[in-house]
């Protein structure tokens, strides 16, 4: 029995992951944010979900449930920083105040997670953290910049934090998901006003779009889960899970543009080096 901490286990994937997990017979913490969510999820497994009320973007609360969770239920085996949200809009329409709120749930709850889990891992020179990026962690699109903007800084905290504690023991995993049928999408998405004209004809069937494929996305959150689960049983871990064919796809694509333009532009590149060096 391994004893997982999810936050964000009241709806999408990060329900389906913990109650994937409680039915293969694993001990679930997770992060609620009302009293009934609380209930409802200790509901699932009487004897094995255990929730917290929490706020990500509360620092000190965040560092204080993981060491009550430490202290009254066990050792954390496995986190999964899952809470999250987006916000869409066009760079331009998006208030400063916007993205800051973006950054503070979906990076810095993030790291805060990831933080207080991290010195019992060290100490224990076992433990493996994830971290729900998105496939917009590798890739962008019109009209998410914010949301990419911090799955991007998600995406380096993780590489850096991997390089850092892979010799205590420790395994770090982006979780990099496409479209799932969650309700990302739908209520849970925060949408900026629209105001500049010059950008109806990018932006407004890209919105339109959007929520006319809310509910019906490619993806299974509970094949999500299961393959996210399915990583604990092995020895080497991936660095990086991509789930969703769209995801493979869209990756795939950004990945070799990005390419083309090292080889396209390498000469520029090294023109800039010193001449004996």
């Amino acid at each position: 029995m391994r004893t997982l901490f999810i936050t964000g286990v009241s709806s999408g994937l990060g329900r389906a992951i913990a109650t994937v997990a409680l039915e293969q017979g694993n001990r679930v913490v997770g992060t609620v944010r009302s009293r009934d969510d609380k209930r409802a999820f200790e509901a699932l497994s009487p004897d094995l979900a255990h929730a917290r009320l929490l706020d990500v973007t509360d620092d000190d609360a965040v560092f204080a449930t993981v060491a009550d969770v430490e202290a009254t239920v066990g050792a954390i085996d496995v986190v999964i920083a899952n809470a999250g949200y987006g916000v869409e809009g066009v760079f331009e329409e998006t208030p400063l105040a916007v993205m800051r709120e973006q950054f503070a749930t979906n990076v810095y709850g993030v790291a805060a997670t990831l933080q207080a889990a991290l010195p019992g891992m060290r100490a224990r020179r076992a433990g493996h953290l994830m971290a729900v990026t998105s496939m917009g962690g590798l890739m962008a699109v019109p009209g998410m910049s914010a949301y990419c903007a911090s799955k991007f800084a998600v995406e380096g905290m993780l590489e850096s934090l991997r390089q850092e504690v892979s010799s205590f023991g420790v395994h770090v995993t982006a979780i990099e998901p496409g479209s799932f049928r969650t309700e990302w999408a739908g209520r849970s998405m925060t949408r900026t006003q629209r105001r500049i004209s010059d950008y109806d004809a990018l932006f407004d069937p890209i919105r339109a779009a959007r929520r006319t494929k809310s509910g019906r996305q490619l993806g299974d959150p509970v094949k999500a889960a299961r393959a996210i689960l399915s990583i604990l049983q092995v020895d080497s871990p991936p660095a990086h899970l991509v789930l969703g064919s769209d995801a493979l796809t869209l990756i795939g694509t950004a990945r070799a543009a990005v390419d083309d333009d090292i080889r396209t532009w390498e000469h520029v590149s090294r023109s800039t080096d010193f001449a004996d060096s």
